[in-house]
């Protein structure tokens, strides 16, 4: 009996054993965590330039970044570690991604060098040792924030963030989320090259405590150089953050999708195409600044093209035109990674929604027609539902620039 006992104890050990793999899996079934951490904010304005503060460049490209997560991945939970003009202790940032549980802590700031108004480009930076006095320059400006807390000197055990010796204690650290982190850090610095044309100042480590404190892979960004004056005037239009942002999107898809391979051996995070990104920030921009013009007077509307329509599953309805001799003009109220149902919440009850795919993703769009005003005033009506939306055009079924589809709608107006 005790030998049979025994050998029950044995099975179901190695069953367990057996099953265990299983049970990770679904245990990883979970919301992929990312926390934005827009630096500094508050009294801690962070660098200064001609004529802006980096806590306000830093707050919008987080902002925007997380939108797009958003937008695009709905298995994703964004958590930020401020979502407006305050002052968060350095700890207490690491703290809410620690207690977040997050995947992934990415921390957005600007660049400065006093004195210099040429230093130009985007760096990505890990944990690590500083192995040049100006990487030890960028930690030490970046970990001066402990210096708005009053009691700097208990919670950080003495640190001093402009004491060279106090970043010794970096040397011997052993962070197990380097190479993920540094993965992410050349990804992005990947996407600022490639896609947002920016000068690349390559991925660096350095002495950062609130990569320090943060238990998952991390990196800092630095967007570009507030003492420059041309870049503080690109790192404040609108055109520049929503490209920066786009940037770091993309090589957050990339970091997921990879992520979610190792993971499980397959991923259904869609890529956007290298050709894609580059033309989103303009259109987005131009569309922002058109919409709210008043309506264009015109004589009578002419006809609108005969269109193909072919209806998919889920009530879902993809448009071509074979006639094109106009513009077609629609709102874009939300992008998504996966096609979505017809009653989807996310389309707030609106029928007649239409879709298209660019750069592998899902588009939807709203109203149809070669009356720009006419769009226009729809998407008024839409607005309250879809506060993000906004018009795009389409010429021979191709999508082309708004602005260059209004200039002709005027044209044949006139």
């Amino acid at each position: 009996m005790e030998l049979y006992k025994r050998y029950i104890l044995y099975i179901s050990i190695c069953f367990g054993l057996f099953i265990s793999p299983f049970c990770t899996t679904s245990i990883e079934a979970k919301d992929f965590v990312v926390v934005i951490d827009a630096g500094h904010g508050g009294h801690d304005p962070g660098a200064l330039g001609k004529f802006s503060k980096e806590k306000t460049i830093n707050l919008n490209v987080a902002l925007k970044l997380g939108k797009q997560i958003k937008r695009n991945c709905p298995d994703v939970k964004v958590v930020y570690t401020r979502e407006r003009d305050v002052f968060i202790p350095l700890g207490r940032r690491a703290d809410i991604a620690n207690n977040a549980k997050a995947d992934l802590f990415i921390s957005i700031h600007t660049n400065s060098v006093a004195g210099s108004k040429t230093a130009k480009g985007a760096s990505t930076w890990t944990l690590g040792l500083a192995k040049s006095d100006a990487n030890l320059e960028v930690a030490k400006r970046e970990n001066s924030v402990i210096l708005y807390e009053s009691d700097y000197k208990t919670r950080y055990a003495g640190f001093n963030p402009n004491s060279a010796e106090s970043y010794i204690i970096f040397e011997f650290m052993q962070d197990k989320y380097m190479s993920q982190s540094v993965h992410l850090a050349s990804l992005v610095q990947k996407e600022f090259r490639h896609t947002c044309k920016r000068a690349d100042r390559g991925v660096h480590q350095a002495g950062f405590l609130v990569l320090k404190a943060s238990a998952m892979p991390s990196i800092l960004v630095e967007l570009g150089f507030i003492s420059n004056p041309e870049e503080e005037r690109y790192l404040n239009s609108e055109t520049g953050s929503t490209t920066l942002a786009n940037g770091i999107f993309r090589a957050f898809l990339s970091y997921k999708r990879e992520h979610e391979i190792r993971m499980t051996g397959s991923s259904r995070t869609i890529l956007p195409e290298e050709t894609d990104a580059g033309n989103v920030e303009e259109s987005d921009t131009t569309n922002e600044k058109t919409e709210e013009s008043p309506e264009i007077p015109q004589k009578p509307a002419a006809a609108s093209p005969n269109t193909t329509r072919t209806k998919q599953n889920a009530g879902k309805v993809t448009e071509s035109q074979t006639d094109s001799g106009s513009p077609v003009f629609k709102i874009q109220i939300l992008t998504s990674s996966r096609p979505i149902a017809a009653n989807d919440k996310r389309l707030k009850g609106l029928k007649g929604v239409e879709h298209f795919q660019e750069g592998g993703l899902y588009k939807y769009t709203y109203g149809s027609s070669t009356d720009y005003n006419k769009v226009v005033r729809t998407k008024r009506e839409i607005t309250p539902k879809f506060k993000d939306a906004f018009i795009i055009a389409f010429k021979n079924g191709k999508k082309i620039n708004v602005q260059t589809a209004i200039e002709e709608f005027k044209k044949k107006k006139k």
